[in-house]
């Protein structure tokens, strides 16, 4: 090996992996191999490319998630809303279903006209095994009500994820990633006229790109799927209005902008 390719490598953090050593002055004894054995041989060796771990490491996680997705969802644009139930109460194809108690697949008419997507399950709907059932779904019902709709009627409920992050957080892109070809299914079976993305991950699930609720409200979206492409009103999560009250007057707006759009479709 040249100087320089040594220079580089050291810069690089590789080193070389053997060296010489002296010869034993004399064969071991079994029982003395062991202690006799060179360094190496006793402890792990180290790692001879420690700058590049994080980024090895990255890809064999998303290699290894992208299997167990890849093994999880196989088949689930085929199934029907029996088969597509049990699938997602058993799925494992993301950590989400190590802490979960139940998952959380949706409520509603599945022949809807309207379909309300939020992010996830909270401690309430992993509880009860149903969306929207806490402080939240109580400000949704009214906003439905408001609307002249009701949970259950011409209305359909899910989440970009199924299981409960933990504590409540905002469920990360491997999880919903995971979780979206369950509600891409639980779409195509409903064939809703309007999608609603409460809140930014949904919106992000539906859309399949990075946005603002700033920059993606009182704008009419596509969700693009095999059969054409179905109308999106992005607009706030009930949990984030019931702590940004002023925002409620927005969220209102939103709902009715969603109305003069299933209005237009009908047309």
């Amino acid at each position: 090996m040249s100087v320089d390719k040594t220079r580089v490598l050291a810069e690089m953090g590789i080193k070389p992996l053997w060296r010489l050593r002296e010869p034993l002055a004399q064969p071991a004894r079994a029982e003395e191999s062991i202690a006799l054995a060179p360094e190496p041989m006793r402890e792990r060796a180290p790692d001879p490319i420690p700058a590049m771990q994080p980024e090895l490491a990255q890809i064999v996680r998303q290699l290894a998630t992208q299997s167990v997705l890849e093994t999880e969802t196989s088949g689930v644009s085929a199934l029907g809303w029996e088969e597509l139930s049990s699938t997602v109460a058993d799925c494992r194809a993301c950590g989400l279903c190590k802490a979960r108690k139940q998952a959380v697949f949706g409520v509603g008419d599945r022949q809807a006209d309207w379909m309300f997507v939020g992010e996830g399950p909270g401690a309430e709907e992993d509880e009860r095994g149903e969306p929207f059932v806490g402080q939240a779904g109580k400000l949704l019902d009214a906003m439905l009500e408001a609307s002249g709709l009701k949970r259950g009627e011409k209305v359909y409920i899910a989440n970009a994820v199924k299981c409960r992050p933990p504590g409540n957080r905002t469920p990360e892109a491997d999880e919903i990633a995971a979780c979206r070809p369950y509600l891409d299914r639980q779409i195509e079976l409903v064939k809703p006229k309007l999608l609603i993305a409460l809140g930014r991950p949904a919106a992000q699930a539906l859309l399949g790109r990075e946005m603002s609720i700033a920059s993606a409200r009182g704008k009419l979206h596509q969700y693009a799927h095999a059969g054409g492409a179905i109308p999106v009103v992005v607009t706030y999560h009930p949990a984030y209005l019931l702590r940004n009250l002023p925002d409620k007057a927005k969220a209102w707006v939103d709902m009715c902008f969603a109305a003069d759009t299933i209005a237009q479709s009908r047309d």
